[in-house]
């Protein structure tokens, strides 16, 4: 489940979408690392923790601070994002609320997400503006969802496909790394630091 907005300035580049934290966690040592990582195994966090745990974090307040890059790795947009989680048994909501720190290009300013945990213990999600459900996989200490996104091209809108990666750290702070791309080729990456408030 990725938690932006963004649009494509044109059919090659993504203009924008919604990195920083309170906590420790510094973009110097972050991106550099998230970035020298080629392909995911997913299996190698089958044993590691902390564990993720998506119906467990995205429940009460949260915040989040992004970037998103375009293909050669220039830093395109930036933003914020504040988040309201809750949930009645196996379904959830997610309400998000973005502050963009330049032109929205016609990006919605909220969002919600509509969960509902499967007998498996995965979970899908819908939303306003994806097509079709946002698909959950958990692997230990890193979880993953995929789904497509109508995003705006001038007048329009075209699909594109999200793979997102979620790495749970300490002090309530989850790593979101997300893949973009449109006929199999990536065209953006973005990147969140999350971070739970109390109530």
């Amino acid at each position: 489940m990725q938690t932006l907005g963004l649009s494509f300035k044109n059919s090659g580049s993504i203009k924008k979408l919604p990195l920083l934290s309170r906590s420790k966690l510094s973009l110097g040592f972050i991106l550099p690392l998230l970035a020298a990582c080629g392909t995911i195994n997913p299996q190698a966090q089958l044993d590691q923790k902390p564990r993720f745990d998506l119906k467990g974090y995205f429940d009460g307040p949260i915040v989040g601070y992004g970037i998103v890059q375009d293909r050669s790795g220039t830093v395109i947009s930036r933003f914020d994002v504040k988040m309201q989680g809750s949930w009645q048994g196996t379904e959830g909501r997610l309400d998000e609320v973005f502050n963009y720190y330049d032109d929205p290009m016609g990006q919605p300013p909220t969002r919600t997400w509509y969960f509902k945990q499967k007998p498996d213990g995965q979970f899908e999600g819908r939303a306003s503006d994806i097509e079709g459900l946002a698909v959950s996989s958990s692997y230990g200490a890193v979880g993953r969802w995929q789904y497509s996104m109508k995003l705006p091209v001038g007048k329009n809108k075209i699909l594109v496909r999200f793979d997102d990666w979620m790495w749970p750290m300490n002090d309530g702070v989850i790593i979101n790394r997300s893949y973009i791309k449109k006929y199999g080729f990536k065209v953006a990456e973005v990147t969140i630091v999350m971070q739970k408030r109390n109530p």
